[in-house]
């Protein structure tokens, strides 16, 4: 028999999206509509947040690459929940010197979820655009 070949499946540009961030001094991969542990932000549930330090950003048409950080790229990123990850057990021991400790760790962790990666002036515009057809459909309908 033979293979059928099929063509690659083309995904949508949304989810080609994604950007290399850098918070809580780590550096994250995040991608729209998903969400991601980070370590404790001092932030409210439901708060927006803006993260600046975009170090990398694929939009699906081109790759801009930061010098340290991409200029006018923002994530905002909303606060789902405040929570802490898994125990961890430290145990210490020096052999020979009857030294034994043993330690649990729990990381206070922050859920975000990413609700829109953008460069500059490219999404204000596509907003404003949004906000006037509503404005606008809205005034019609009155």
């Amino acid at each position: 028999m033979a293979d059928k070949k099929s063509s690659p499946k083309k995904e949508p540009a949304e989810t080609k999206t994604y950007a290399i961030v850098e918070a809580s001094g780590k550096q994250f991969w995040l991608q729209p509509n998903r969400y991601y542990d980070l370590d404790r932000c001092h932030a409210e549930v439901d708060e927006v947040l803006t993260i600046d330090k975009v170090l990398l950003l694929n939009d699906g048409k081109d790759l801009k690459l930061g010098k340290p950080y991409v200029k006018n790229a923002k994530v905002e990123i909303k606060v789902l929940e405040h929570r802490r990850g898994p125990k961890i057990i430290v145990y210490k021991m020096r052999p020979k010197k009857k030294t034994r400790r043993k330690n649990g760790h729990r990381q206070e962790l922050t859920r975000v979820l990413v609700q829109s990666i953008s460069v500059g002036s490219n999404t204000k515009k596509t907003k404003d655009l949004k906000d006037a057809k509503t404005t606008a459909s809205k005034v019609e309908s009155n």
